[in-house]
């Protein structure tokens, strides 16, 4: 045997690899009050310094790792108009429209106790023992803050320079791990054990400033090297399939209890309007249209994924349990609940709907909620080693390759682990990218593989559900989450007569208030089971957004947007923020 025909042969029997995608999600709802004219929670602009810049960075230092970027356009926007902001704002003393962000630039602490509460609220957000704890000077002063918050008498005497040095001391705290290294000064603030002049609060504004124009661009340039495909969530993040269908919520659970409306008005163009705006969205920042669908919460539908295929989306995907239960309804298999991922052939496979050109995916839960929940307290190799054995067994049993979809928030796991995730994610990219076994590579990768796929499903049809326990019972189905589905179909309804009546009233304003208001992250939070603050937050600003809708159609805001939807007082995992798949 010759030499060449000896190396045909080791190739030829060489296994398939298995294809790993990790898809990681990046959103946030519109938190800025158009009526007010100010943003009213920071989350936007601070995972944009913590989480879009280190998940950039990790990317751009492992030059043969893939990964999969989803935005929704909401999101998008507000960065975008963030950067906007700093850019005009610095060295002006005006509002950034952002109180709290304004204390690193303005002189001037606000002297009502309501503001100076919230302040120190926003500014006690977030994980201490990874967060606070470790900088000497934001233990002491958030310590500081608690006891204000309790005693009104020390809130009325904490003077300017300490409300500027907590807000300093927050805005470190939030930065990425890999801006922190790549400013050396940053280092030497966070050991700080007095206090920041204005030269560091201005340096420091500066260094946010560019880091949150540069967030876009370098994903950009990152799906332009074919390093990262970058896909969209519809516009402002809506459970498609309960705006095309409110009853889709029983396929997975026929007994739940639904808002007081039968449908939702007019949701099939909703829903459109959703999918084209996020569209025009994503190509007018990135310059390009994109391949694939990440649906807000993974919400799919036989209905959902007919709407995508008229928009020629290559690409879309759910959770495990949706596709269990899919499975079990059709009668072809009999383990759809069990969880053992790495037995059951036929989660790590593409999927089609009959009649559809779509390729679905499905997250592999098990894998994915490690990321989000089981290795944060692990050590970073002990992590990653876990992570690829689990693959490496999948692949085992996997004769004709597969697809292993890890699909997760890409924000809010982070601030979980030791420096913001740096060890765990880079370990985990090299350790993927050199793995003989295994082919990190993206959804659109798979999708465009010439030739039939003998390891593609078909779906003969779908149970509707979400990558959360294969249900919408996170949105829908509680009595605080109806009743928030309850005053959107009202302001709606409300809306379309007044515009039936006056059409000049339907103006684009209008349209995005109306979509801002059918985002998922509202009845997300409402429940018993969340954390009363964050709740709070949330369902304040909700109203705030529907008032606002009414004002928009120039009718009445009515005096049921004065009552609180939802108290919570619930301790989840993560704060909320996460859940699990199962």
């Amino acid at each position: 045997m010759s030499a060449e025909s000896g190396s045909t042969t080791a190739l030829a029997t060489q296994p398939p690899q298995l294809d790993v995608v990790l898809c990681w999600h990046m959103h946030q709802p519109q938190y800025y009050d158009s009526g007010a004219g100010e943003y009213v929670l920071p989350w936007t602009y601070l995972h944009a310094l913590k989480d879009y810049t280190d998940m950039a960075a990790h990317l751009e230092a492992c030059p043969q790792a893939r990964a999969v970027v989803n935005f929704a356009p909401i999101l998008l926007e507000q960065i975008a108009d963030y950067g906007e902001r700093l850019e005009a704002g610095i060295g002006d003393r005006s509002s950034f429209g952002d109180p709290v962000l304004d204390l690193l630039q303005m002189d001037i602490v606000p002297v009502d106790p309501v503001q100076r509460r919230e302040i120190l609220r926003v500014c006690l957000r977030a994980h201490a023992p990874r967060m606070i704890e470790p900088f000497p000077l934001f233990e002491r002063l958030a310590a500081l803050a608690r006891q204000a918050l309790e005693d009104p008498v020390l809130l009325a005497h904490l003077d300017n320079r300490y409300f500027q040095d907590l807000a300093t001391c927050y805005h470190l705290a939030w930065l990425g791990e890999t801006v922190r290294r790549a400013y050396p000064e940053v280092q030497g603030w966070l050991k700080v054990t007095t206090a920041f002049n204005r030269d560091v609060r201005g340096r420091l504004l500066k260094l946010i400033r560019d880091e949150v124009k540069a967030i876009l661009p370098r994903y950009r340039e990152l799906a332009q090297q074919g390093r990262v495909e970058l896909s969209f969530t519809p516009y402002a993040h809506p459970i498609m399939p309960l705006l095309l269908d409110l009853d889709s919520a029983r396929d997975a659970m026929p007994d739940i209890a639904l808002p007081q409306a039968p449908v939702y008005p007019d949701g099939e163009a909703r829903v459109r309007w959703h999918i084209e705006r996020g569209l025009e969205v994503f190509e007018q920042y990135f310059g390009f249209r994109p391949r694939g669908c990440w649906p807000s919460e993974g919400g799919i539908s036989e209905a959902t994924v007919r709407l995508l295929d008229d928009y020629d989306i290559c690409w879309t995907a759910s959770g495990q349990t949706v596709l269990g239960n899919s499975l079990a309804a059709a009668g072809q298999t009999a383990e759809s609940n069990t969880g053992s991922a790495e037995q059951e052939g036929w989660l790590h496979r593409p999927y089609r709907l009959a009649d559809a050109k779509t390729e679905l995916f499905f997250r592999d839960d098990g894998l994915s909620d490690a990321i989000g929940f089981r290795y944060a307290d692990w050590h970073a190799d002990d992590a990653v080693g876990d992570f690829v054995h689990h693959l490496e067994n999948i692949a085992a049993v996997s004769p004709e390759g597969g697809v292993v979809a890890v699909i997760l928030d890409g924000e809010n796991a982070w601030e979980y682990y030791p420096d913001n995730g740096f060890h765990f994610l880079r370990a985990l990219y090299e350790r993927l990218a050199e793995n003989p076994r295994l082919n990190l590579c993206t959804f659109s990768d798979v999708c465009q593989r010439s030739g039939p796929r003998a390891d593609r499903g078909e779906l003969p049809g779908m149970v509707a559900g979400s990558w959360v326990y294969g249900t919408f019972s996170t949105w829908i189905g509680d009595p605080d989450k109806n009743l928030g589905w309850d005053r959107l179909i009202e302001a709606w309804t409300a809306v379309d007569q007044a515009i039936a009546q006056r059409p000049a009233l339907d103006t684009p304003q209008l349209r995005k208030q109306l979509a801002v208001c059918e985002g998922s992250d509202w009845c997300w939070w409402f429940g018993e089971y969340n954390p009363a603050g964050s709740v709070s937050d949330f369902e304040q600003l909700y109203r705030r957004h529907l008032a606002r809708l009414y004002q928009l159609a120039d009718l009445e805001v009515p005096e049921s947007l004065g009552e609180v939807l939802s108290v919570g007082g619930g301790d989840p995992a993560a704060g909320g923020t996460m859940r699990k798949g199962q």
